[in-house]
């Protein structure tokens, strides 16, 4: 007995402390993940805006020729 209480009721509390401190880490892993997936989705569809102005430019500069 520790304090009074028996010694897997502190085993216990240190699971409950453990198991919160996992949840948290996995919580902010899984943020950072998904930050970085819109961060390259974004990448890509800025890209795709700059592919297609380079098009619009090259058609305009056909027309005016």
């Amino acid at each position: 007995m520790i304090f009074g209480m028996p010694w897997w009721i502190f085993v216990l509390i240190l699971f409950i402390f453990f198991s919160g401190y996992m949840a948290f880490r996995a919580m902010r892993a899984e943020k950072e993940l998904e930050k970085h997936y819109i961060e390259r989705d974004g990448q890509v569809y800025m890209k795709r805006i700059e592919e297609e102005r380079e098009q619009r430019l090259k058609q305009k500069e056909q027309l005016t020729n």
